[in-house]
């Protein structure tokens, strides 16, 4: 073996193999770690699949709590509709008596009740007749 290319092509050709062999058994360590890397994988999988379920709970519980105030706001905002229609549709002009009747009731005085609900003189010494005849 007095060939220095020679020499050559056989240290070239060893050296390739012992490269591949160096990779093979690093791609066989590689492959032996998959089950272990993918049973990680599938716990932090599940884990994070558990949380989220555990967020779709709590804002669908959110959720039916936000429906039931709006149905009990809705309800309230009909009840003072309603409220607001019948006193709408009372007698406008009862109004101020029905004020005066409860300022009298206070111990208002005759002047009070010209002020405050519009009557007149006369009307008021009425109501506060009425009143005193009422509890004498």
């Amino acid at each position: 073996m007095n060939e220095p290319w020679l020499l050559l092509v056989v240290g070239g050709v060893v050296g390739l193999l012992l490269a591949a062999l160096v990779g093979l058994i690093a791609l066989f360590v590689q492959v032996r770690r998959l089950p272990t890397l993918q049973q990680q994988l599938d716990v932090r999988l599940q884990a994070r699949m558990d949380q989220l379920v555990r967020d779709l709970a709590t804002f669908q519980q959110g959720s039916i709590r936000m429906g039931e105030e709006l149905t009990a706001l809705r309800q309230q905002v009909k009840r003072l509709e309603d409220k607001q229609l019948k006193l709408e549709q009372q007698d406008p002009q009862a109004m101020p008596y029905n004020q005066a009747a409860r300022l009298v009731g206070m111990g208002a005085s005759i002047e009070d009740l010209t002020q405050s609900c519009g009557l007149s003189k006369a009307e008021a010494e009425l109501f506060v007749k009425l009143h005193a005849s009422r509890q004498g």
